[in-house]
């Protein structure tokens, strides 16, 4: 991992090999004319999947930082700046460095950019991560099947390492776990680390759990989901049994 500076722009970087222009690997352009985006997703922005194993050593997606609700119609993608570790692509980077190297299923950290304005009060933001192959979000997965109770006790028991890591990630809900199709099983993953950190205490941990629960109950509705209370419980049995095993 290093760290380095071109003008106003601020990089992070997983890897070792060093390039004349690293500022175009966080510009969707860029992979374009080099004929490398495998496709993309649609969310607060557009995250772009890119064509990266022989470079980085795995395949990315590309995400630039993007303000939502009302605040996000006047100002699209600025925040004030303080200090690099807590812009938003560093803070983000450096968190799921910290739960991949606990062995937590999270996508590796590759690139993150900060990029100042003319001022230095604001900056922009991007970040690479590892694309996680043959996985689906949840919800989409929801639409057309139903999980094995495995699989959902493996979620459960997921949300507890994070948990017993004391990293409350705020916007648990059901789009942010994938479900990657390996040759012998079902993995689940966790995604989208943004403005999430540790957090003291226990009181969070309920408050966590039962947005995860609403956002099932909403999709339930929204996009139809097969999703039952009975899912639900061995989510949570899957929670306590990792408890167990911890005490053990």
């Amino acid at each position: 991992m290093f760290e380095f500076q071109q003008d106003n722009q601020f990089f992070l970087f997983n890897f070792d090999r060093t390039f004349d222009q690293p500022h175009q690997f966080f510009d969707p352009q860029y992979w374009q004319t080099q004929q490398r985006i495998l496709g993309s997703a649609q969310g607060r922005g557009t995250t772009y999947f890119l064509a990266t194993q022989d470079w980085f050593g795995v395949n990315c997606a590309l995400r630039h930082y993007y303000r939502g609700g009302l605040w996000g119609k006047f100002n699209k993608d600025r925040y004030y700046f303080s200090s690099l570790s807590q812009t938003r692509s560093f803070a983000e980077f450096f968190l799921l460095q910290r739960l991949y190297d606990a062995g937590l299923p999270v996508p590796k950290p590759i690139g993150a950019r900060v990029k100042k304005g003319q001022f230095g009060f604001c900056y922009q933001a991007d970040i690479l991560t590892e694309k996680i192959e043959n996985a689906q979000d949840l919800t989409a997965l929801l639409q057309t099947q139903r999980l094995a109770d495995e699989v959902w006790q493996q979620i459960g028991g997921l949300i507890r390492q994070l948990h017993d890591l004391q990293i409350c990630h705020t916007d648990l809900n059901a789009h942010n776990i994938l479900v990657q199709y390996t040759e012998s099983e079902q993995k689940c993953w966790l995604l989208d680390f943004d403005k999430c950190g540790e957090k003291s205490g226990d009181f969070w941990k309920e408050e966590n759990l039962t947005r995860l629960h609403r956002s099932f109950i909403k999709e339930t509705e929204r996009m139809k989901i097969q999703f039952t209370e009975q899912n639900w419980a061995e989510l949570m049995l899957g929670y306590h049994q990792n408890f167990n095993k911890k005490d053990k």
